[in-house]
């Protein structure tokens, strides 16, 4: 197995110092960055990290921006923030805005570790698929290369993000069963602490509006209301 790299972007070179002691007990080798500017130009350089850790209030740029520029590029980098911001919006938004899970300061290393350990495991699923896991899904015009994290609709490729691919994935894998917030927030996101059911809308929204010839009248993603979400087995007429 590959070295897990992980970068910590955090100002506080006491918290710095402590989660980069804790990284290194669970086998990473760490590298650092003290501020905004510092910690964009490391996270999106050219090179793989297993992590980024990344602090929200950050000197010169926020962490939010660190995390959309990341997002903007191609691979997938898991990224778990943290945030002296207790409130629901601020967690809300980080998530949508990209990050894998969400530690408000003051938490415990015992937690710190075990969101780690979590994140490490799910990016590794996906970096080393099974034989099993190597194909392509279709459904109607839909295709999904699970290898080459791809997906096409009538032969037009789809720019999504990771989450919204690794959304719409975990669906196609499973047409026509529904699954509520809760289990997408557990299977997708890795986690349901701490975490809001609103984030799964908002995805789902955004994937709509990507997938759907119309998203306001669905054909692949459907609503099961009181339920949950499902990818239609045979998409056809659009549902509300």
């Amino acid at each position: 197995m590959n070295p897990r790299r992980v970068l910590v972007v955090e100002d506080d070179s006491d918290i710095a110092g402590l989660l980069g002691l804790h990284l290194q007990d669970l086998g990473c080798t760490v590298e650092f960055a003290r501020d905004g500017a510092q910690g964009l130009a490391r996270a999106t350089k050219a090179g793989d990290w297993s992590l980024i850790v990344l602090d929200l209030q950050l000197p010169h740029v926020d962490g939010l921006e660190i995390c959309r520029q990341v997002r903007a590029h191609a691979g997938y980098t898991p990224i778990l923030m943290l945030t002296a911001r207790a409130g629901e919006p601020d967690r809300v938004l980080g998530l949508e805005t990209g990050a894998d899970d969400y530690l408000t300061k003051p938490f415990s290393v015992v937690e710190f570790a075990a969101r780690v350990k979590a994140i490490l495991r799910r990016a590794e699923r996906l970096s080393c698929p099974s034989s099993v896991e190597l194909r392509i899904t279709r459904c109607g015009e839909l295709e999904i290369d699970l290898e080459r994290r791809t997906a096409h609709r009538a032969g037009q490729r789809l720019e999504l993000t990771a989450r919204e691919y690794d959304l719409l994935a975990f669906l196609a894998e499973r047409p026509g069963r529904v699954f509520s917030r809760a289990q997408l927030l557990d299977q997708v996101w890795g986690t349901t602490r701490d975490t809001f059911e609103h984030t799964v809308n908002s995805h789902i929204n955004r994937l709509r509006a990507k997938l759907e010839p119309n998203h306001s009248q669905p054909r692949y993603v459907e609503t099961v209301w009181g339920v949950g979400y499902r990818l239609a087995s045979e998409p056809g007429r659009p549902t509300a």
